[in-house]
């Protein structure tokens, strides 16, 4: 089954909770994946910025709210156990669990909401409402920040294409040199267009020595124009015309699956990217993009605390 969202894991997390006993965030969440028949791989499924397990993250958000509301209360670091509060709402046998629910307590309103400050015109404004898409609020801001990020590099490869090959050539080997290949870019940007035959590019040091080179053929095409396989066996060929044994094929478009399968008989390596993954290493690597906000997620310092 799907991994329930953070929601639906209310009810049975009281429950869990209602023998008034300490529980810890970590048998807890052992018991609810047990509870909702997850698979090994539903367990150790991630979410979107790959910090921790999906099921992990949505009951601690779970227990977090229940805290808020006061139908649990924290013991001691990462540990709970039920109040009389908790035990009076399991008592009239709700049939489910959910923010609505807990909006009925004044100290979950308050927590859900902003003051009416004088910047929110003396309105109270819901800060998020993960009743409608049934995710927590960390869930909720790694999409949004991967919607905002893939609607860059789309932005970054329309941009990319409307330029000339020239301009992508000089890209390309500006990128490189940010992922630390190439040496300098006065060293690297040397060798852009001077081989230009035998379908070569660019020629780039591997390394700061240069104890080795890579060559580089950059291919600005549409994404209706994919690259074949017959293109990348010519850059083998190109390679081997050289005497090289290493190659980077970058395009703004993308690779057939023939173009993708081909592996070279020879000791040839090359590595295709296609213009998804450029776009992606651009905003990783500061090339084209400037940052606009940055957000700080902060918790708890236990060390500063210590044990208690």
């Amino acid at each position: 089954m799907a991994i329930p969202d953070f929601q639906t894991l209310m009810l049975p997390l009281l429950k869990f909770s209602s023998n008034y006993e300490e529980h810890s965030s970590k048998d807890a969440t052992a018991y609810l994946a047990n509870y909702f028949k997850l698979t090994e791989e539903e367990k150790n499924e991630v979410i979107p910025s790959g910090k921790e397990p999906i099921i992990r993250n949505r009951t601690g958000w779970a227990i977090t709210y229940f805290k808020k509301a006061l139908l649990l209360e924290a013991t001691k670091r990462a540990h709970f156990k039920i109040t009389q509060r908790g035990l009076e709402v399991l008592s009239t046998k709700p049939d489910k669990l959910c923010n609505n629910y807990l909006t009925r307590f004044p100290e979950f309103r308050e927590f859900k909401s902003i003051d009416n400050s004088p910047r929110n015109n003396g309105e109270l404004v819901t800060v998020l409402d993960e009743e409608d898409n049934g995710k927590t609020p960390e869930e909720t801001m790694d999409l949004a920040y991967l919607a905002i990020r893939k609607a860059l590099a789309q932005e970054l490869l329309n941009k990319i294409q409307s330029l000339p090959p020239s301009f992508f050539e000089k890209l390309v080997v500006e990128l490189l040199v940010k992922m630390g290949y190439g040496g300098s870019l006065r060293d690297a940007g040397r060798a852009l267009g001077k081989s230009g035959d035998g379908g070569i590019d660019g020629i780039i040091k591997e390394d700061k020595l240069g104890l080795d080179v890579i060559y580089i053929q950059a291919k600005r095409w549409n994404s209706n124009n994919p690259v074949g396989r017959p293109d990348v066996q010519g850059f083998v060929g190109a390679l081997a015309g050289h005497g090289a044994k290493k190659g980077v094929f970058i395009t703004t478009s993308r690779f057939t699956p023939d173009a993708k399968a081909y592996t070279p008989r020879n000791e040839t390596k090359i590595v295709l990217i296609d213009g998804e993954q450029l776009s992606q290493y651009m905003i990783d690597y500061n090339l084209g993009v400037a940052t606009e906000s940055i957000y700080e997620v902060k918790r708890i310092d236990i060390d500063y605390f210590g044990d208690e």
